[in-house]
């Protein structure tokens, strides 16, 4: 039996030949079973003693490895009911297709054809002479052009050709054929790597949407993006995806990679993109992962996955990813620009080779800058930042705030330095000013009086105008100054927080004493009063303990 292998066109023929299995069926109902063995001929091969594996052989086409079992058990039913028989679950108890759920594609084309043949032949006059006309028009009114390739062609070359004239495919779907026709060429058992090695990337989470900005991607097409970064230790265009990968795989003047190759690189990378995208799992990426979810930063992907794939160890790969959260840190927390992270990180890359990998290594590469776009903030910028600066609302936003604080928590419940951080889940908490951000009528002054929101206003103007300022306005401007700061930051439940509000300490001191076990929380429990140099004190405490969980550039 002659054999060929469809370069371009498997939708074409493979809708071909549920039109014509949907003929049969709709005959077979109509009672107008004339031309079916006809229709036979063109589904079927002839006698089984002439295959070599008749089982295969016996049909016209033969689809890929995951739709074979579904198409031949659709494609041996002749009649609604043998589909039905064929594939119980997809039908009510009346017989009909269910409306809702996932369906075999053969099962639900073959269905559709046959149903709305069957409607078309018996809805007006002669059945038979209707059933002639379709057949006709599918049999003889259909044309189809076919190429055949010489063995020295490039299918891949003709392939693309042909593709790049229509609508594009996606990156994933060039890359998926590029590594099959590669594996038939070397004459690899192709059925046995597609379903041991590719079958997992077409379906979830690789067949998921993922968005960077305004760009939208299957996250195998993000998968491959980062993984040939790592490996290139380059930009790629995602744009040119497949003509880069193409390059990786094939290089010019080298051998190429083989399909098994290229489909273990890609599964190995698999698996510590999903860490790091999931943070789930027992790899330090997949903690790096949730470290930095606040940060969108997908431009550190590359250099985290470089790391990951290493053959450091994993305390190794924990004190660098400890580096990278600290960059990101350090630097939100001072009010840096992200804009050059994409270029920062890629830097990097370059700079690294494999062997070198190390903690010693990442730090040096990363210190190496002074601008302000790439600079990594030393400990005295840190600490002038943590307990001076606005944070919440400030340079940071809900989630790093929320995660910063998060982060002191794991860490004030250990009471020591770790490489190892626990995050606990603290997602489901809200981010509360202790000292509330409209204190006026709860929060007296030093002086026992309370301000106002207006003349709160009068002395910011005052001091933007360059006057001097009374005693009282300068126990404003500091209060106001202080409220965002880390020292006057902390996470309570949603329901508690909204109780709280802007009440006075003593009020909310005891919603903390009947609601919060957070470390955070348990040394405001202690205290009488809470005011700007409490602030001030707690501020020092929880920056001093930042500055150890976020290393430096020293």
């Amino acid at each position: 039996m002659d054999t060929f292998h469809i370069i371009d066109g498997q939708q074409r023929l493979t809708t071909l030949q549920f039109v014509l299995r949907g003929l049969v069926v709709a005959f077979n109902e109509a009672h107008v079973s004339g031309l079916v063995a006809t229709f036979e001929d063109c589904m079927r091969n002839g006698s089984a003693d002439t295959m070599n594996r008749p089982e295969v052989e016996a049909y016209k086409l033969w689809p890929t490895f995951r739709d074979q079992a579904n198409f031949k058990l659709a494609f041996d039913c002749t009649t609604f009911n043998d589909l039905r028989v064929a594939f119980p679950g997809s039908f009510t108890q009346q017989g009909h297709l269910r409306a809702y759920g996932q369906h075999p594609p053969a099962l639900e084309a073959i269905w559709f054809f046959a149903a709305h043949f069957q409607e078309w032949i018996t809805e007006e006059g002669d059945p038979s002479q209707r059933a002639e006309a379709l057949a006709l028009a599918v049999l003889e009114d259909l044309r189809l052009v076919m190429i055949f390739l010489e063995e020295a062609d490039d299918a891949q070359t003709i392939f693309e050709t042909l593709n790049g004239r229509g609508a594009a495919l996606n990156a994933t779907d060039l890359v998926r054929n590029f590594i099959f026709m590669r594996a038939a060429r070397e004459n690899t058992e192709s059925a046995d790597l597609y379903e041991t090695k590719w079958t997992p990337f077409e379906q979830a989470p690789w067949t998921n949407i993922e968005t960077r900005g305004r760009i939208k991607r299957p996250r195998l097409e993000w998968l491959l993006y980062t993984m040939l970064q790592a490996e290139g230790r380059a930009e790629v265009d995602l744009a040119r995806l497949y003509n880069q990968y193409k390059a990786y795989a094939a290089p010019s003047g080298k051998p190429p990679l083989t399909a098994a190759q290229q489909l273990d690189t890609l599964t190995k990378y698999a698996a510590h993109y999903q860490a790091l995208t999931s943070g789930e799992g027992p790899l330090p990426i997949a903690q790096f992962g949730r470290r930095i979810i606040p940060y969108e930063a997908s431009t550190l992907h590359p250099l985290a996955l470089l790391i990951s794939t290493s053959d450091r160890t994993d305390a190794e790969k924990t004190a660098m990813f400890n580096l990278l959260v600290s960059f990101l840190v350090r630097r939100a927390v001072c009010g840096l620009t992200n804009k050059a992270y994409a270029s920062i990180f890629m830097s990097v890359m370059r700079q690294l080779n494999r062997e070198e990998i190390s903690e010693t290594a990442v730090r040096k590469h990363l210190s190496g800058s002074k601008s302000d776009t790439t600079r990594w903030p030393d400990d005295a910028e840190s600490l002038r930042a943590l307990t001076s600066y606005a944070l919440y609302s400030g340079n940071l936003d809900a989630p790093k705030a929320r995660q910063l604080l998060t982060e002191l928590e794991a860490a004030w419940r250990r009471g020591k330095k770790t490489e190892e951080l626990v995050l606990p889940n603290l997602s489901n908490l809200d981010i509360e000013h202790i000292m509330p951000r409209s204190w006026y009528a709860h929060w007296p002054l030093t002086d026992g009086t309370h301000a106002t929101k207006d003349e709160r206003e009068h002395a910011a103007n005052a001091k933007l105008s360059g006057l001097d300022l009374t005693g009282r306005q300068e126990d404003i401007l500091r209060r106001d100054v202080a409220l965002s700061t880390l020292g006057n930051l902390t996470l309570l439940n949603l329901s508690v927080n909204r109780e709280a509000q802007n009440k006075a300490f003593p009020d909310k001191k005891r919603l903390l004493i009947a609601h919060s076990n957070l470390s955070l929380n348990t040394a405001l429990i202690a205290l009488d009063q809470w005011d700007v140099d409490g602030i001030l004190a707690r501020g020092a405490e929880l920056a001093s303990l930042a500055l150890d969980l976020y290393p430096g550039p020293q």
